[in-house]
């Protein structure tokens, strides 16, 4: 069995990923943000973004080690991408459990599932990564998450979570990405663009914008790739093996509109949010003629850094 799902998966989960319902005001911010603000309005990511997201996610399945009939737990499962891989790679027999604290993204989902007539080989749970009541005790081979951690005060008991729902030799693969490492920018820089031209005054006004609400961001930036290691070995799994990359070099021309309209992840405002929040309209006059350039041509550095874990449960 190939542990590379084939390109064709994703253009299938595209297609079946319909828009929901609901309009984006009336979704959950999750869902909100991993169909529309993440993309600056759009209904799904540019195809490279998805490319990016498809090696993402068969290294994380890779890391899982797959049986045919196993049954994988993906928790904070998004709209599928990791679940909906599983799933090409197991047998008929095989079974994936969709976990979500969002009941619209739980909701896309089924549909999907419905579209791929596999709903007899899911489960879809409302829950989050450090409290997983509905799932038994040791009734899963696999425990997967991709960027869910960031969003968890309680990364321990999360842990000890994926540990308790997993069989004896089961697997945790996992992808965080280390935001530690990033933040924050230097002085007179905004997400990697120089804007020291503006002053200091203004810039600092922008980033002040994204830090409200920051004791709801600490999860994101209280642990590195050492502590998930850490984490994982107190939890009882063994077998640990972590990859961590860095990535530093320039960022690639980007849509004016789209960048504007995008948000970093779910607890931030798009960057025009912050503007009309923290600037006067000639202040955000400035420092949109100052970084629009700058974006649409790629003259700013991107800084990518990220870790894969993967660990078994004790027999």
């Amino acid at each position: 069995m190939s542990l590379t799902t084939s390109p064709g998966t994703i253009r299938l989960w595209r297609r079946l990923a319909k828009p929901l319902s609901v309009d984006t005001a009336q979704r959950d911010r999750w869902a909100a943000w991993l169909l529309s603000r993440r993309q600056g309005g759009a209904e799904q990511p540019s195809d490279d973004v998805l490319e990016w997201l498809r090696a993402v996610r068969d290294r994380v399945l890779a890391g899982a080690q797959l049986q045919p009939d196993d049954v994988v737990l993906d928790v904070g499962c998004g709209d599928g991408l990791i679940g909906f891989g599983a799933l090409e790679l197991l047998s008929q027999q095989g079974r994936v459990i969709f976990s979500d604290v969002s009941r619209d993204l739980l909701d896309r989902c089924q549909t999907i599932a419905d579209g791929l007539v596999a709903v007899s080989r899911c489960r879809f749970v409302e829950a989050s990564a450090d409290a997983l009541d509905a799932i038994s005790n040791s009734s899963v081979d696999v425990v997967t998450t991709r960027s869910v951690l960031i969003y968890v005060a309680e990364k321990a008991r999360a842990f000890a979570e994926f540990y308790r729902v997993l069989r004896p030799a089961g697997r945790l693969s996992i992808f965080e990405p280390i935001n530690r490492f990033t933040f924050p920018d230097p002085t007179g820089v905004f997400d990697g663009f120089d804007l020291r031209t503006l002053g200091e005054t203004i810039v600092a006004k922008v980033n002040a914008a994204f830090s409200v609400g920051a004791s709801e961001r600490v999860p994101m930036m209280d642990f590195d790739e050492r502590d998930l290691v850490a984490i994982a070995e107190g939890a009882g799994f063994d077998e640990i093996h972590l990859t961590y990359e860095v990535e530093i070099g320039p960022r690639p021309p980007q849509d004016w509109v789209r960048y504007l309209n995008s948000s970093g992840n779910p607890l931030s405002p798009t960057l025009d949010e912050a503007l009309r929040q923290a600037l006067t309209p000639a202040e955000r006059e400035s420092f949109v003629a100052a970084m629009r350039p700058l974006v649409e041509q790629g003259r700013g550095t991107l800084r990518r850094q990220r870790a894969y874990l993967s660990a078994r449960k004790v027999e």
